[in-house]
């Protein structure tokens, strides 16, 4: 008959799930000591009416969307106190603290001033093709009728914008061959729009959301705030990644199927279109814990972190319940080892690191790491299928998406599967099979970041390859004893 798989509750801590996805719908946790919309906390644990999961980063009236960056929200919180300060009178501490301000400051106006200058360039490179479209009779031309266009000898100006587009068309041939005019304006638009929400959101400090919460942000202990929607309004990561680890399997449903038969979702909101705060990371671990969760999904992270050591205490509480964390190791192209991400293993303070802990990048379908995968010879775990991953998107569609947000799923789903059908296995337990069954890659790899060079996989990551479900299945029916074997390794 083979093993019977029992549910495992898995945990999406994200921006938010679509949760009545026709691939999705028959896979969502419902609490079932909690009656839904009767406005009682009828279990008792501090949050009214979660029925499908917990939304921490929502209020009484609404839900937030947009948020800083964490650099932004210190410099704020630093600014108040250091921007007009004279540091010939500060005592040793403050001025360290001070230091530090400046460090932060200097940071932040260079990351702003980047996209400030980022939206002229843009702007500029729109109005030279209005500019040429007007004198090639508002044509919609394309890279061949741009270089045959001959602009009038004493028009610098059009001849600047003709050169200037020239390279542009030149560089996108590559990937987008047939790129004219208004395709390539609505390409810039977008570009302009997605860097004036920087500007306006991310790096603005006088944007500050927290007010929707109601909450008590400088107390890190608090629990109880939020909703309980736990779709909101930015749920298109969420969705996918849920996909990814528990779409539909029987065919029934639609056109993608997750990894996990009986993985079930538990939505819960923390990441908003920005950076995510840590008080509220730590409650979503916390809330994932408290009931039930066996597996967490964190396709998050940031390289600031002003309470590590509240999440720290989080994943503690965790790793004391045996629950497994997954997290994606991001898209920075950067080397972990040397570059602050958070959250991560590392406890601060301390040499310690979290045992249930499994960090991932992303892999392509040739085995090659993602050109945007961050790296880490002692930081990143493993490797799992991250560019160009099919799964579900909000309504009733499905898309692609790349990233290490879809690669941590991808290990989630993993690593579901072993705790459905192995749950005498510790998350200890599970992060070792999953290591130690990848398959090893031979072949030396580009560097994410820097193609040209060609590195080993043991350079990029702990155990030196890509995940590998069967041989993670075929490694937990050994090492539990099972008289089992594994009959069709393609469905495994």
């Amino acid at each position: 008959a083979g093993l019977k798989p029992q549910k495992v509750l898995v945990a999406v801590i994200d921006g938010g799930v679509y949760i009545n996805h026709p691939d999705l719908k028959d896979h969502i946790w419902t609490n079932p000591k909690e009656i839904p919309n009767n406005h009682i906390d009828d279990d008792k644990n501090g949050y009214v009416d979660d029925v499908h999961g917990w939304d921490f980063i929502g209020g009484k009236d609404s839900d937030i969307n947009h948020e800083n960056q964490e650099i932004t929200r210190v410099y704020r919180d630093l600014s108040k106190k250091y921007a007009n300060a004279n540091p010939a009178q500060m005592s040793k501490a403050d001025k360290k603290e001070y230091n530090n301000y400046l460090k932060i400051k200097s940071e932040f106006e260079t990351k702003r001033g980047t996209y400030e200058m980022q939206v002229k360039m843009l702007d500029k490179m729109v109005d030279g093709i209005n500019k040429m479209k007007t004198a090639m009779g508002n044509k919609n031309f394309n890279a061949e009728q741009l270089k045959a266009y001959n602009p009038p000898a004493d028009d610098s100006d059009l001849i600047k914008d003709k050169n200037r587009l020239s390279m542009t068309f030149q560089m996108l041939s590559l990937y987008m061959p047939n790129v004219t005019a208004d395709s390539l304006k609505v390409q810039l638009n977008e570009g302009v729009k997605q860097l004036n929400n920087y500007l306006l959101y991310d790096f603005n400090p006088d944007f500050n959301p927290r007010y929707i919460v109601g909450d008590n942000y400088a107390d890190v202990t608090q629990r109880n705030y939020g909703n309980n929607d736990v779709v909101g309004p930015t749920d298109l990561h969420g969705t996918h990644v849920s996909g990814i680890i528990a779409g539909d399997r029987t065919g029934k449903a639609g056109a993608q199927e997750g990894i996990a038969d009986d993985a079930v979702i538990m939505a819960v909101r923390a990441v908003p279109d920005g950076d995510e705060r840590d008080k509220d990371v730590a409650n979503a671990i916390r809330y994932a814990v408290d009931n039930g969760a066996r597996v967490v999904n964190m396709s998050f992270g940031k390289p600031f972190g002003t309470n590590k050591d509240v999440v720290d205490d989080a994943v503690k509480y965790a790793e004391a319940h045996d629950v497994l964390l997954v997290h994606a190791a991001g898209n920075d192209h950067k080397d972990n080892d040397t570059t602050n991400n958070f959250p991560n293993r590392r406890f601060a303070g301390s040499h310690k690191q979290a045992d249930n802990w499994l960090e991932v990048g992303a892999s392509d379908i040739h085995g090659n790491p993602g050109s945007f995968s961050n790296y880490g010879k002692k930081s990143v775990d493993l490797f799992s299928p991250g560019v160009k991953i099919y799964s579900t998107l909000p309504d009733t569609i499905f898309g692609y998406e790349s990233g290490t947000s879809m690669a941590s799923p991808c290990a989630a789903g993993v690593a579901c599967i072993l705790r459905e059908y192995f749950p005498s296995l510790s998350a200890k337990d599970i992060r070792k099979i999953l290591m130690k069954s990848v398959t090893k890659i031979t072949f030396k790899v580009p560097m994410p970041g820097n193609g040209g060079l060609m590195v080993n996989y043991s350079d990029l990551c702990i155990s030196g390859g890509i995940i590998n479900a069967t041989k993670a299945v075929e490694l937990a029916l050994k090492k539990t004893g099972s008289k089992y074997h594994i009959v069709n390794p393609k469905k495994a």
